[in-house]
């Protein structure tokens, strides 16, 4: 079956349905990394994002339950140059097709992938839609152009847990950390339970005063979908929090809504940082780590000797990490998880851990 990709200014794109056959509209995005198109396709963050993948062939060693990062494919679609339908690894269980299909997302191939990346760059990430069809109708322009966009949308509502619930174990753990689910990737829980927290997920709306009475020593805020500024409840939470001295670490968003927090502001990136080869520097120590990011947002600040800004991206010198001095936290950017990407920043969940320990010491 065909299917067309049709961007906000009016261009398509034909190519070939390989996934559901529907339509779906989005911001256009792309990611740079080589594999990993499973965790990249059920990470929260991607909602209401339709998912270039610059690596030409995609699909090559198939599906595995071990490979989500959430319970189901939160894109809202993917693009692809070439999809491969036999994958070869013995691990495989379903090809990807198979796997947009049974989420009932679309997915589009033989497209000129290098053309619409370069666009992207110059252009900055554009609204647009896949459609399946047999032919092209002005009406998949008209449903483009209905779509509000990612800038003022508070998704971390929309995609976090209905209610609390442990992860892991807390048999034998001597602290008890509180998870803000903005849209946590499984990957992160499952460090922060072999770091040694006893892990326990929250709803993004939960008032931190209300998880300050199950007798919480620390606090993780998640990454996540959508525009931080418009997540008032998780910066009044974050203020709490602060106010009250506990042991902070944000990942992404979290680590936005710590900067709004602050008093820092963000913006929209023109194309945003996504895909497992972002150097960041720590300027700290100097030492440069690889790491995998997906964010569309970022904080502007300066730094400061109250406020010091601990990381910056060596391609574009962005905001990567903040602090505040005196205070037990840890703020990044970056994703230290991977899944996918290099594991060059895991030392992270350990040194949080460390410095949870150090305050309650204390």
């Amino acid at each position: 079956m065909k299917a067309f990709l049709v961007l906000e200014n009016g261009d398509v794109y034909e190519g070939e349905s390989f996934g559901y056959e529907t339509q779906s509209v989005g911001e256009i995005v792309f990611n740079t990394s080589m594999a990993g198109y499973q965790e990249i396709l059920t990470d929260p963050s991607y909602t209401n994002q339709i998912i270039t993948l610059t690596y030409p062939m995609i699909g090559n060693y198939g599906i595995h339950p071990e490979n989500m990062e959430s319970a189901k494919i939160q894109a809202a679609g993917m693009i692809v140059k070439e999809y491969v339908d036999r994958p070869s690894n013995f691990k495989a269980q379903k090809t990807l097709s198979q796997f947009l299909k049974e989420y009932k997302i679309p997915g589009i191939q033989g497209i000129d992938t290098r053309k619409l990346t370069r666009f992207i760059r110059t252009n900055g990430a554009p609204n647009g839609g896949i459609f399946v069809a047999n032919e092209y109708s002005d009406s998949f322009l008209a449903e483009v152009k209905k779509f509000p966009g990612i800038a003022d949308a508070d998704l971390a509502k929309v995609v976090t847990t209905d209610k609390k619930y442990e992860f892991g174990s807390s048999a034998g753990k001597k602290y008890k950390l509180a998870v803000y689910d903005y849209g946590v990737k499984t990957n992160i829980l499952r460090l922060l339970d072999a770091a040694g927290f006893a892990v326990s997920v929250y709803p993004a709306q939960t008032p931190a005063s209300e998880i300050m009475k199950d007798g919480v020593d620390a606090f993780f805020l998640s990454n996540g979908p959508g525009d931080p500024a418009a997540c008032t409840y998780a910066i009044d939470s974050t203020k709490a929090i602060l106010d009250n001295n506990y042991p902070l670490f944000g990942i992404c968003l979290g680590h936005q809504i710590i900067g709004l927090t602050l008093g820092k502001k963000t913006e929209k990136m023109k194309f945003g940082h996504r895909g497992g080869n972002q150097p960041v520097k720590s300027l700290e120590t100097g030492k440069v780590e690889i790491t995998s990011q997906n964010h569309g947002f970022a904080v502007v600040a300066d730094s400061s000797e109250k406020e010091p800004i601990s990381f910056i991206n060596l391609n574009d010198d962005t905001v990567e990490g903040i602090l505040k001095s005196g205070y037990p936290l840890l703020s990044v950017q970056y994703h230290p998880e991977s899944s996918p990407g290099p594991n060059d920043s895991r030392y992270l969940f350990q040194k949080f851990y460390d410095l949870v320990d150090s305050t309650k010491k204390k």
